[in-house]
């Protein structure tokens, strides 16, 4: 009985601390919850949530829940993201119905933020759960694969998709390495790729809710609303492992840069 006492609040502090690290993903979705519903005269609703992320980014960073270090990292996964969202929509692959002033090809501006609210649940989760890689790989290659990774999300339209390959070489560079986390005094780990697995299931679920409420949709969702492809929890997968390997990297480059 003590024992699984002692796993139910581990596992309570776990999921709490997870919540603190999804602040910046729950404002987004809370954002195109209300405004499927509530409408503010003159403001598109696009523009709206650009507001409310832009508000809440600000606020996290003046209350010191973000530091600007880690404001830097966000705001390259915001001008990253924006630049796969401009190719995607041009080749038709998704779409932003509604109307919107802060729209550049198509793609309203507060798109960015759903990939910086990515790098902002990795920075989080590094302070909070004090995160430690065991038997992380050679820099070279997490680069090369990351780069590899983002260029086929582009190249796969035009060529045939290598994702499966790429899977197999995160295999064989990753398959060693274990992430440990902190949750209260205990200290637990998992091997790597199961977290990058894990990762990505709970964002392809955060999709479905979010083209539910009308964020953007998909081709076959134009006439009525349908469950999002699980396919695509293996481009989610692909893009955390990008997201965690650039956190890596500039962590480890401002480490060197301090010495």
């Amino acid at each position: 009985m003590d024992k699984l006492k002692r796993a139910a609040g581990i596992l309570i502090r776990f999921g709490w601390t997870q919540a603190l690290c999804c602040l910046f993903p729950v404002v987004i979705f809370s954002a195109m919850a209300i405004t499927k519903f509530v409408h503010v005269p003159y403001v598109p609703r696009y523009d709206l949530i650009l507001l409310i992320c832009v508000a809440m980014q600000a606020a996290m960073v003046r209350y010191k829940l973000e530091t600007w270090d880690e404001l830097k990292v966000i705001t390259m996964f915001h001008l990253i993201g924006l630049g796969l969202e401009l190719f995607k929509v041009h080749i038709g692959s998704w779409s932003y119905p509604g109307d919107a002033w802060t729209k550049i090809g198509g793609v309203p501006l507060y798109s960015g933020f759903m990939y910086a609210s990515v790098a902002s649940y990795i920075c989080q989760a590094w302070r909070r759960f004090d995160l430690r890689f065991e038997r992380w790989p050679n820099s070279y290659a997490t680069a090369a694969i990351a780069v590899l990774i983002y260029a086929n999300f582009f190249a796969n339209h035009y060529m045939t998709d290598v994702r499966w390959w790429l899977m197999l070489a995160l295999l064989a560079i990753f398959w060693r390495s274990w992430v440990s986390f902190r949750v209260g005094r205990r200290t637990l780990r998992m091997p790597l790729l199961v977290s990058f697995v894990l990762i990505g299931f709970f964002i392809w679920v955060a999709e479905n809710i979010s083209t539910y409420l009308g964020a953007w949709q998909y081709p076959n969702q134009e006439v009525r609303w349908s469950l999002v492809h699980w396919g695509k929890i293996s481009s989610w997968f692909l893009l955390v492992i990008i997201s965690i390997i650039i956190v890596v990297q500039l962590k480890d480059l401002k480490s060197r840069l301090e010495k």
